[in-house]
This record gives C-alpha cells, structure tokens and sequence, in this order.
C-alpha cells in the first residue's frame, strides 16, 4: 500500500475498518447510531428504524425513493441476468424485508471485506460502507463491447448522512463520492485489462445515498462539491472505504 505514504499528515487518508474479517457480524456507527449494519452470507443488510430520502442507481428500487433498509446480496462472478429484479424480489420475500421499502443491490465481491468509516460535524453525521469487486474493471470514456444484462463484479458504496440536503445537493455528493472512487482506484492501481490503462470503476457500480432530512438540523445543504465541508469530508470517507475494500480484496 505504498501510495498511501504519499500523504503528509494533514491530508493523509481516514482510516476505514474491516468489522466483519474477524467474525463479527454486527456494525454500528459512533457517529450514526440509527444505522444497523449486519453481516450474514450472502447479505449485509443496513436497517434504520426511520425513512431516509434514498438515491441510488440499484437494481431495486433505484431514482429517488423513501426507505429504511438498503441491502447489498452477493451473487458468483458467473451471474448474469436480464431481470435481476426477480431474484432479488426472491430474495426479500425469503428474508421478510419490506419490497417497497428496501433499496437492493447485487455483488461478487466479498461481504466479509466490506470496508466501513464515518466521521461526525455540528450539521451532519456520515457513513460510508463499500464492498469491491474489481474484475469487470473499466475505464470511462473509451470503447468495449457493452452488454443488456446484469454481470457480477461491482464496486458497491453506501453513503448514510443524517443531515438535511436540497435534491440537488445529493447530486452533488454523487458526484463527489465518483470523483474518490476514481482517484482510491487509481492510487490501488486497479487497471482496466482491455485497454491496459488506470480503471475508474467497474462496468456495473451502484452507488446508494441515504440523507435522514431531519428536523435537528438547522441547514440544508445546498451542495456537496469538494470545496465544501460536507463534500470534502465525504470524499474523504469514499476515498477510505474504496482503497481499503479494493486493496483487501486483491490481496487477500
């Protein structure tokens, strides 16, 4: 992990931790404590006891919902399907989980390296949480062959931030938390095979944002860019979660 080192100690990357490596099955955030994380193959399944305004690309449930669960179920790298819908439905039905309450996503990456860090400010809280798969690496912007189904792989990240956000601002922060994604792979090293050059994701990331909205904070935030507290502070998380997910997945 040498290009961590790269970092003086004022911009140096937050420390994400692995919960789940050494058994334990359950995670809490000292900063979000509404937030239940809970490891059990072939789920982790995020549980909050209120709604929370959800965006997120995922395969059910996806756009701009309310929920209170977000669940992330590992597939095999050899999944592949034009309607993943049906098996994750499938899946809540087995589970119990609310359908209309529920964002879900699918991975082949390994649960048990899920990488988690949160970080607290006077007008927000945050949680980050990310899973990776990196074998289906790519690099945005040039030519491949392109496919109408669903394959495994995947950088999966949620991004939990008790605090109020404008719609636009949500944007924003998904903007922001690509922007770190990107550079995390880039300092790993993860390259896109095809082209043999630095890969900025994978061809079927999902990225799930959960704001609380609630009434305890005065602000809104009105945007999430990098120059902005909320913003840099939760690129940072992003920029923790990737590296350590991605790093540990290859190398272990």
């Amino acid at each position: 992990m040498s290009s961590l080192y790269r970092f003086n100690n004022e911009t140096a990357p937050l420390n994400a931790v692995q919960p789940f490596r050494s058994g334990g099955k359950h995670y809490r955030s000292a900063c979000i404590q509404d937030v239940d994380v809970h490891y059990e193959e072939p789920s982790i399944i995020m549980k909050s006891n209120q709604l929370w305004e959800v965006l997120s690309n995922a395969v059910h449930q996806g756009g701009l919902v309310k929920a209170n669960t977000a669940v992330n179920v590992r597939v095999p790298l050899t999944y592949e399907s034009e309607e993943p819908q049906h098996d994750f439905m499938r899946f809540l039905h087995n589970r119990q989980l609310s359908p209309a309450h529920t964002t879900g996503f699918m991975t082949a990456a390994k649960l048990s390296h899920a990488a988690c860090c949160d970080y607290a400010a006077e007008d927000f809280s945050l949680l980050a949480i990310a899973t990776a798969g990196t074998s289906n690496a790519a690099r945005a912007g040039l030519e491949r062959d392109t496919y109408p189904g669903y394959h495994a792989g995947t950088i999966n990240l949620f991004l939990w931030i008790d605090g109020r956000m404008s719609q636009a601002a949500m944007v924003n922060a998904m903007m922001t938390a690509t922007e770190a994604k990107c550079a995390a792979l880039a300092d790993v090293g993860v390259m896109d095979s095809v082209h043999d050059l630095v890969a900025t994701g994978t061809t079927t990331d999902a990225v799930c944002l959960a704001v609380s909205q609630s009434a305890r904070y005065m602000h809104e935030h009105a945007y999430a860019g990098t120059a902005t507290t909320l913003g840099c502070q939760l690129a940072r998380l992003v920029y923790a979660v990737i590296y350590k997910a991605v790093y540990t997945q290859q190398h272990d």
